[in-house]
């Protein structure tokens, strides 16, 4: 059983690679403060990719994401980047929830599981 750690810390991973199963730890926005639902939303998508990408991957082999949006008022602020991102006829397994996130500047945070 190999089991590969990206950017390992005391807490978390980055990403964890098993079986050939990338599964990227919960992104938020590099810059919050100031930034609305959908300038978020990109900045934890380019996260992603950065973190497919160290994995050997890509967001055309997503398998599964989990969307925490702080106020599911901004459902379609989200999607709207959302939909110009994902990978055309690629599209993941979804769910988007509304929840507190970890700090209150967070206004998107993003779970995704892809393949390698």
């Amino acid at each position: 059983m190999s089991i590969k750690r990206i950017s390992p810390g005391k807490r978390m991973s980055e990403a964890v690679i098993h079986n050939g199963t990338v599964y990227v730890a919960g992104q938020v926005a590099t810059s919050p403060k100031g930034a609305d639902t959908a300038e978020q939303t990109r900045q934890v998508l380019a996260e992603i990719d950065a973190a497919l990408a160290a994995a050997g991957t890509d967001k055309s082999k997503l398998l599964a994401a989990t969307i925490y949006l702080a106020d599911i008022g901004d459902f379609a602020a989200m999607n709207g980047v959302w939909d110009a991102w994902v990978a055309s006829g690629n599209p993941p397994a979804r769910a988007t929830v509304q929840a507190s996130l970890a700090a209150p500047e967070y206004r998107v945070e993003i779970v995704v599981t892809a393949a390698v």
